[in-house]
């Protein structure tokens, strides 16, 4: 039944996409405008940013092994760990398309990211023995 393991692994990993991608465009928006009212610093908004950063990178891996928990798919390591990575790599890579006005990931790297996790999944869990 490893298709079906699949299609919980495409789910979770599009709405862990979804929210993490809306946290870290809606983060660091939060940082622009904390950086054009605030202090005329050069660091100012910067805690925002990493508390942004660093929150969707830790979000990322606990959203994946607890959509798949709560899907009854065992086994999810690969996912979680292999998932957190990419969207590290991923977003950091893309910092400058998401970190403007109204920016966010492109579509293109986003649907890459939903379609890479999904492989993940399907490589992690135990399956079912019969007997």
């Amino acid at each position: 039944m490893r298709h079906v393991r699949i299609v919980k692994g495409a789910v979770t990993v599009t709405v862990a996409t979804a929210v993490c991608h809306t946290l870290m465009t809606a983060g660091y928006a939060w940082a622009g405008a904390k950086a054009a009212t605030g202090e005329a610093t050069i660091f100012a908004g910067a805690f925002e940013w990493l508390v942004t950063t660093a929150g969707t990178w830790a979000l990322m891996p606990l959203l994946l092994g607890a959509g798949m928990r709560a899907l009854r798919e065992r086994g999810n390591t690969t996912l979680m760990v292999g998932g957190g990575l990419l969207w590290a790599l991923l977003s950091l890579s893309l910092v400058d398309e998401i970190d403007r006005p109204d920016g966010s990931m492109p579509l293109p790297f986003l649907a890459f990211y939903v379609l890479a996790g999904t492989g993940l999944a399907g490589a992690g869990g135990r399956t079912a023995r019969s007997g």
